[in-house]
């Protein structure tokens, strides 16, 4: 007989159990690793109205919803799931500052453009595979670090080009794939004033 899978209910039941708080009081909450895994996400994590950084990787997580109420929600870790789009996040849309989402199934980046905040990016070992995607990036113009290496986009083409041609497209990023952007200074004409 297969086991049920951990409802936000329960997870958040453990979580208090084991840190001996009040999750609607926590600033961080840890609900990775669940076992059974958490499949569904829902409305139930809007209680956790004082969070901050929500952590709930490694489960069986397939879509995000039930964010409405984390007002406070700065810091989203949802890597090693089974996510395939990046919608749900409205809600955190004017605080989330981090979003953790490598090791899923996500090949479109279609609605990332609602994060007005988002500064850090981990989008590693996912499915994008075209421009077109990735320059949804050009929108989040806070973005300042992309973890972006294991998607087939940066895996299909030398990893110096593929440095050159990202930063490029997003002037405002500082670090990609954990390295600093090196961008080239113009070339100064000979006899121009500097």
């Amino acid at each position: 007989m297969a086991q049920k899978a951990t409802t936000i209910k329960e997870a958040i039941k453990r979580f208090e159990e084991r840190y001996r708080c009040n999750a609607t009081e926590a600033v961080e909450v840890h609900l990775e690793f669940q076992w059974p895994p958490i499949e569904k996400l829902d409305p139930q994590l809007g209680t956790l109205v004082k969070c901050e950084k929500l952590s709930l990787s490694t489960n069986m997580i397939d879509k995000i919803i039930g964010l409405n109420g984390m007002r406070n929600l700065k810091i989203l870790s949802i890597g090693r799931n089974y996510i395939k789009s990046i919608s749900g996040l409205e809600p955190v849309a004017d605080t989330l500052e981090e979003l953790w989402m490598s090791y899923n199934f996500i090949e479109k980046l279609k609605g990332i453009n609602v994060l007005k905040k988002l500064r850090v990016f981990y989008l590693s070992n996912n499915l994008v595979k075209d421009w077109v995607e990735f320059n949804r990036l050009q929108e989040v113009t806070t973005l300042e670090e992309l973890l972006f290496v294991g998607n087939p986009l940066p895996e299909s083409m030398d990893e110096s080009v593929w440095k050159v041609e990202a930063a490029r497209r997003l002037p405002f990023l500082r670090k990609l794939d954990g390295e600093p952007v090196v961008r080239e200074e113009p070339k100064a004409i000979e006899g121009e004033p500097q």
